[in-house]
């Protein structure tokens, strides 16, 4: 009987200690969470992905942020030009993008039509204009704050050897003193020939270079060799 009684209590210990280290072991699991899927992001994780998805943020923000135009500069050159078929205008904004100088159309005030530049009818406009030396034509607008521009493109047609009168009008119009100006022209062969003078001789004051006749089929690498010639 004693045998059997110190058996029983071997045996109730043994289920008292497997009891007691079932409960602790439930316990853990509760502290822990219910499962690894929801175990809680540690302190050390939680700032390694902040970090991450800032430095993320910060990339797209760099590719994504639109860039910033450059301000534009104040330029003093300036590209005027006469133009009523559009060759000379092609030749002008070549002249403008190389240089990067200002472009400014001359405007008739009156605009020319196919039948004003009817070259073989005496009693055409432009035959009559080029028939008096003192014909102004009126010009629509004006070049503003002409007075900072210290090199002008001056761009025109060739009428009957000259330039057009309206370009008369554009030199007297302001003051050249002390400015360079470059006159090229347009034509089917004709060369620049007296044109240049005849202007040069309107703007006093002015460093008048020699020019050059162009064909209107110039391409723009032409024209910067060309631009580049000059040494200005």
């Amino acid at each position: 009987m004693k045998i059997f009684k110190r058996l029983s209590s071997v045996l109730c210990a043994a289920a008292m200690v497997l009891m007691l280290g079932g409960c602790q072991s439930g316990n853990s699991v509760s502290d822990n969470g219910t499962s690894p899927a929801n175990k809680p992001v540690s302190s050390t994780e939680t700032s390694t992905g902040k970090q991450t998805s800032e430095a993320t943020n910060s990339e797209q923000g760099e590719t994504e942020a639109p860039e910033t135009p450059e301000a534009g500069q104040d330029t003093d050159i300036l590209v005027a030009y006469f133009s009523c078929t559009g060759n000379t205008k092609k030749l002008a904004e070549y002249a403008a993008e190389i240089t990067g100088g200002d472009l400014y159309e001359i405007v008739p005030a009156k605009p020319y039509s196919e039948a004003d530049l009817n070259y073989s009818d005496n009693n055409s406009r432009s035959t009559k204009e080029m028939d008096d030396p003192n014909c102004r034509p009126e010009i629509s607008g004006n070049v503003d704050d002409f007075g900072k521009y210290t090199t002008v493109y001056l761009a025109y047609p060739i009428w009957w050897g000259e330039a057009p009168r309206i370009i008369s009008t554009f030199v007297e119009s302001y003051d050249f003193s002390g400015k360079t100006v470059i006159p090229f022209c347009t034509s089917g062969g004709s060369g620049i020939g007296r044109s240049a003078e005849n202007l040069h001789s309107l703007a006093s004051g002015a460093n008048w270079l020699d020019g050059a006749r162009h064909s209107s089929s110039m391409p723009k690498d032409e024209m910067k060799e060309w631009i580049d010639g000059l040494g200005i």
